[in-house]
């Protein structure tokens, strides 16, 4: 697998990843983006944290069973949302989840 080139997008960074089914290849396919993301300074404990938030956030544009599986392989969860095995959110509930983290200031809200 060749490296991500440093001016990928994200689309093409995380729209393979939510085809993945296997643990060995989703592995594969986490390292090859944390040293991407290494390319642009971080540390491995930065960029490892940032690629799972990544995936999670990325997968949430996804149906709940990719959601689940992507969450899985990857060791991820969406970063607004939370685990997916808790269910999806309803949309009025996304949309206040989302209030409250940009009222807040940040991902911890």
């Amino acid at each position: 697998m060749k490296p991500f080139e440093k001016e990928t997008t994200v689309g093409e960074k995380y729209r393979p990843a939510m085809e993945i089914t296997d643990q060995a290849e989703a592995s594969a396919y986490f390292d090859r983006c944390v040293e991407h993301s290494m390319l642009h300074g971080l540390s491995r404990a930065q960029a490892e944290a940032q690629e799972r938030a990544n995936l999670g956030y990325y997968a949430g544009y996804f149906d709940h069973e990719t959601r689940l599986r992507v969450e899985k392989l990857f060791g991820c969860q969406h970063p607004v949302f939370g685990k997916a095995s808790g269910g999806a959110p309803s949309a009025g509930e996304a949309l206040e989840l989302g209030k409250r983290r940009v009222l807040k200031g940040g991902p911890d809200a």
